[in-house]
């Protein structure tokens, strides 16, 4: 059996307490974060599920219930947990709307907030990476990845074409027919289907020309300018679990994102 204490380095633990920590160690409370990430990836507290209490994790831990604080609202601030006034911390899904569109950043210029994408899987097959992928997901060259096309539909208009690689070896049951029956949300539904949380993503934007399958696909004239959005989104632990490349077609729409 694990101990539910994990051991905390000494020398952390004294730096943080003379407030004199060095660079080469973490403070207490990164520490902390970093014992609860575990947690998380290890499957402990489910998406959606309430986690322990601050002085559980405190008493867990063996720290002031303000150091556990302090790391809770850091994994707050990322969207990794979410706070509840008066109910408690709860693991983030994508089940929930606050999580979906901090992944989906395509807003109408006429000001309408979430509005419902609908999504046609087109394609979903297992081929061998190319090597931009493979860096990518951190695979070996030539190994295997699920790739997906799918078209987002807003209003009945085409709006966005996604191609998506996922990990072969982790989502080695996933389908067309499983895809197609899907109704949640794409990450919801590797999070229900997969236990793979999405937490965040790094991305890239450039302008493109529509080209003759992707004007198409989006039913606009070739050469029409389209946002291409690269995208690597990462589970717990850092580790990169999607590559996608999105055309978007932003006649109607623009890419909202806030900076802090």
């Amino acid at each position: 059996m694990v101990d539910p204490r994990p051991e905390i380095s000494s020398r952390n633990r004294g730096a943080a307490g003379s407030g004199g920590a060095s660079a080469a160690f973490s403070p207490l409370y990164r520490q902390i974060k970093e014992l609860l990430v575990q947690s998380l990836d290890r499957g402990e507290w489910k998406p959606g599920e309430l986690i322990p209490s601050e002085i559980d994790l405190a008493a867990r831990f063996q720290v002031s219930q303000g150091t556990v604080r302090k790391a809770v609202d850091e994994l707050a601030a990322e969207h990794v947990l979410l706070r509840r006034q008066g109910k408690g911390t709860f693991v983030a899904t994508h089940h929930e709307a606050r999580v979906r569109f901090r992944f989906l950043r395509l807003a109408s210029d006429e000001g309408a907030e979430g509005e419902v994408a609908e999504s046609h899987v087109q394609e979903c097959r297992r081929i061998r990476a190319t090597a931009e992928v493979a860096r990518a997901l951190e695979l070996r060259a030539g190994e295997t990845v699920v790739a997906i096309r799918r078209l987002l539909s807003f209003g009945g208009v085409p709006t966005v074409l996604d191609d998506i690689y996922l990990p072969g070896s982790t989502f080695r049951r996933l389908t067309l027919e499983l895809l197609t029956a899907n109704k949640a949300p794409l990450y919801g539904f590797l999070e229900s289907e997969f236990g793979v949380s999405m937490i965040r993503a790094d991305e890239k934007l450039r302008a493109v020309a529509a080209t003759p399958e992707a004007a198409a696909a989006l039913n606009v004239a070739p050469g029409t300018p389209l946002l291409q959005v690269d995208r690597t989104s990462y589970t717990y632990g850092d580790r990169p679990m999607e590559v996608r490349r999105g055309l978007y077609l932003t006649d109607r729409y623009h890419y909202r994102n806030s900076l802090n």
